[in-house]
């Protein structure tokens, strides 16, 4: 009798939930009202708009594969490397398996930004590239480039003195900063 009382108190609540989750949505029906052809409802505390404003159209979204292709990564890197693996804003070519030791990372956006701030703020010695994007910078083993608003890093991991790899890096900055 109490298998039965609290199965037939599930079966209850079950339905009640069902119900009630369905009828949770607006009310009313038909279709929201529409702006077309009229103006915006207005808002308390707000002046309307005196004519069409323009946006700047966003910028489109770099590919960080393209920025630096495999031929680039491999001048760089001084060595063979396999195929790109992008993910999101970034692109990774490694050098393989069999070695040697070699990587070469790209990461455009807010993350590239991030990247510099974060080197920043550890004290790592950055120096300016003049004449590079709008802004650019070095460190050992990577750069940074800004520009019209959109930031690319790159970074090269190689087992030799970070100090041999400047110029290259210096080098392909200015082409990463001409084909953004």
């Amino acid at each position: 009798m109490i298998v039965r009382t609290r199965r037939l108190v599930l079966v209850t609540l079950a339905a009640l939930a069902l119900v009630l989750s369905t009828g949770c949505g607006r009310s009313g029906g038909g279709d929201p009202p529409s702006l077309a052809g009229g103006d915006p409802p207005a808002v308390a505390g707000t002046e309307p708009a005196t004519g069409p404003t323009a946006a700047a159209p966003p910028a489109a979204p770099l590919d960080a594969c393209a920025l630096v292709t495999k031929a680039d990564a491999e001048k760089l890197a001084g060595t063979p490397l396999d195929d790109a693996v992008p993910i999101r804003e970034t692109c990774s070519y490694t050098g393989p398996v069999t070695g040697p030791t070699a990587q070469v990372e790209i990461y455009v956006g807010d993350g590239a930004k991030k990247f510099l701030d974060i080197e920043r703020e550890l004290g790592h010695e950055i120096w300016p590239l003049p004449g590079i994007g709008d802004e650019a910078y070095a460190e050992d083993g990577a750069f940074f480039v800004q520009k019209g608003g959109q930031w690319v890093a790159v970074k090269l991991v190689l087992l030799n003195d970070p100090k041999e790899s400047r110029k290259p890096l210096e080098e392909l900055a200015a082409v990463v900063a001409g084909r953004m």
